[in-house]
């Protein structure tokens, strides 16, 4: 056991948060905290940290725990160095290798008499944890850290205060990373992160040896990551063993069966109190209607209390106005800050229905190209072009200057919604988590996440047809995100976004834009295409890499090696022997018969799949089909299709022949 929060109960005011709320998690568990917003995920972290203290009910650790714990907001106002500040946030392991040093020194200098066997017992332990915890790799394991979190190796040694928040809450990660506590809490890690660092952290999460609880609302994280899921229901906690798609599955058959019971439990009560009602004054049935009504009662107490259900906002966006196919086109575009040069002759077209995601390291220049894209930063050379009847909606959450402080939450949106009914709007609101009287809240006391909350929203009323989103998702719940997803996949105009929300690239994108070292790569297809064209390209340079490497070496004559061997005679077999192993060979192949016949079915599909396979590679890469959006959309559908197909008849491939010449080496053994 690593931590115990055992029947914490939780109140602010009237509203109950918890009531005997528990949670154990053990070494090496990673934990997904997941609830609607407003459950109580946050106050749940700070109870367990200490940051706040529960009504009643206690936190445990075990002994000599390290906890690390990331916040959702952090400020560095450090001149010192990144890297600096990351490495001199491992205390465990600088006083660790201050220790051995003194312990060594002491050691040397020591006689029989001075305690040398407890000095010496006292410095193996000490170095033992040094090394566990990488003291040796301190500053490799820093400039790695901070590497895989999308910091650029001229960035280490800048100060602190030079980065923006996002950038400081990697910092924050970066340090938590390299003290390696034995339990981290994560709350929202993601936020601030671009999508390859999402996948670096990912990696860097499932290697971990301590153990993990996560307030995510990014649902491939999750499920990438996390081992169990605690879900804050009920004010409880309960506890699903796997991933967060595996909970979800779990919780809906839990449901059933909760739904089952209570409808037996209230089918029950009703049938009783018909009795009560008819017979409750007839001296002759009295005893029994008493009987009926303390049951009643009883089934009462223990009536099954069913979960809140998830919210399913299903909202309708106006249409934009419908443009002309060409959208937007950016032609020998070049843009440069000062002496750094970003973009460099590059062109890029959009067309009408296009679902575009900008994807790439962190400061390969993709903001930069969305904000050129909305017209909110102008090209250093190149042009810019709009078709026709194209406005565009730019959302970015540091663009918050249209929100009017002294305005209620409900009267911005009414400022953008003209024609809509109050419930109309509170139906929009609600889905971006303005509930009840946070409606009637001032923009001027708004945190910046309900800011960007409610910028989000007021965009979304009514849309243009090129929507710009840079990070959307950020601040929003899981419901609010399916919401927003629905609402993008079923946009008739043309969207480009950026966000680190894998499971949202993946569902909305159909064209991904990568980009990084100064170059722009379209790729025609969704975001499973882009990451199959991105690893066969890896391939393919490694490859040539290689066959570079080797044209350089000198040739050399091949090495022949040359065994003897003696040749071994074998003694001659008799008739019966002969006759036994025929029979054997007769009854081996009878039993093989049909998994040979099957592995040569599977032979000829892989052949015939594969060879298919590589004719849609090359189909999808040419203009002439997806100018025909009809037979790219089927090309699409096909080659996903066989992208599951291939991998299961290889598996089944391998599996059947292991059976036959396992089978064969028995039989014939």
């Amino acid at each position: 056991m690593i931590l115990l929060a055992d029947k914490i109960e939780k109140s602010f005011g009237a509203r109950v948060l918890f009531s005997g709320a528990t949670l154990q998690i053990n070494a090496g568990e990673r934990y997904a905290l997941v609830g609607p917003n407003g459950a109580g995920k946050t106050t749940m972290l700070k109870i367990i940290m200490g940051q706040e203290s529960p009504d009643s009910g206690s936190v445990q650790y075990a002994k000599d725990v390290k906890v690390g714990y990331l916040e959702q907001e952090t400020k560095l106002a450090s001149d010192t160095s990144i890297i600096q500040e990351v490495m001199a946030s491992a205390e465990e392991i600088r006083r660790m290798g201050e220790r051995a040093e003194e312990l060594q020194v002491r050691i040397a200098e020591a006689s029989r008499d001075d305690n040398l066997d407890e000095m010496l017992t006292e410095y193996g332990r000490v170095q033992d944890r040094f090394e566990h915890l990488g003291g040796y790799e301190l500053e490799s394991n820093a400039r790695q850290i901070l590497a895989g979190l999308g910091f650029r190796v001229e960035d280490f040694d800048k100060p602190c205060s030079e980065f923006s928040g996002g950038w400081q809450m990697r910092i924050a990660l970066a340090k938590l990373f390299l003290r390696r506590p034995d339990l981290l809490l994560l709350d929202e890690p993601t936020n601030h992160l671009d999508l390859e660092s999402v996948q670096w952290l990912r990696g860097f999460i499932a290697n971990y040896e301590g153990a993990v609880l996560i307030v995510s609302h990014d649902r491939a994280f999750m499920d990438a990551c996390v081992d169990h899921v605690a879900a804050l229901e009920n004010r409880r906690v309960t506890v699903y063993t796997g991933n967060y798609s595996s909970y979800l599955k779990q919780r809906e058959d839990n449901l059933e069966q909760m739904r089952a019971k209570r409808a037996a439990q209230e089918r029950e009560i009703a049938h009783m109190q018909v009795f009560v009602d008819k017979f409750r004054y007839k001296p002759t049935k009295a005893a029994q209607a008493q009987e009926r009504m303390r049951r009643i009662e009883q089934i009462k107490s223990e009536l099954v209390i069913l979960p809140e259900g998830h919210k399913h906002v299903d909202f309708k966006f106006p249409d934009p106005p419908r443009s002309g196919d060409m959208v937007a086109a950016l032609e020998g575009v070049s843009k440069s800050y000062g002496d750094k040069h970003i973009y460099s002759g590059i062109d890029l077209k959009l067309y009408r229905g296009d679902r575009v995601a900008l994807v790439g390291p962190n400061g390969a220049g993709k903001s930069t190209l969305l904000k050129m894209l909305a017209g909110v930063e102008a090209p250093s050379s190149g042009t810019r072009e709009l078709g026709l009847h194209v406005g565009v909606a730019y959302y970015a959450q540091h663009q918050l200057e249209g929100l009017k402080e002294s305005n209620t939450v409900l009267q911005e949106i009414d400022s953008v919604a003209p024609g809509w009914t109050v419930p109309q709007e509170r139906s929009l609101l609600g889905a971006f988590l303005f509930s009840g009287d946070s409606v009637d809240k001032r923009v001027g006391v708004l945190s910046g996440g309900e800011r960007a909350r409610l910028a989000l929203a007021k965009m979304l009323v009514a849309p243009e047809a090129l929507l710009c989103l840079d990070e959307p998702t950020n601040h929003l719940d899981i419901d609010s995100v399916d919401m927003l997803e629905n609402a993008l996949r079923n946009f008739p105009g043309t969207i480009v976004l950026i966000s680190h929300d894998e499971h949202l690239v993946r569902a909305v994108a159909n064209r991904v834009v990568d980009i990084r070292d100064g170059k722009m790569t379209v790729i025609d297809g969704d975001y499973d295409y882009y990451l199959y064209k991105r690893e066969d390209l890896a391939q393919r340079a490694a490859a040539e890499e290689t066959a570079s490497q080797q044209a350089k070496q000198p040739a050399r004559a091949p090495r022949v090696h040359v065994t003897e061997q003696t040749p071994v005679r074998e003694g001659k077999k008799t008739r019966e022997q002969r006759r036994a192993e025929a029979d054997a060979r007769a009854e081996l192949n009878r039993r093989l018969k049909k998994t040979k016949t099957r592995l040569a079915e599977v032979d000829r599909l892989l052949e015939k799949h594969r060879k298919r396979y590589d004719e849609l590679m090359e189909l999808m890469a040419s203009e002439e089909l997806y100018a025909d959006q009809e037979k790219f959309n089927a090309a699409l559908v096909e080659y996903n299709g066989l992208k599951k197909e291939i991998p299961a008849l290889e598996d089944e491939w391998l599996e059947l022949s292991t059976k036959i010449e396992e089978e064969t080496a028995r039989g014939l053994a």
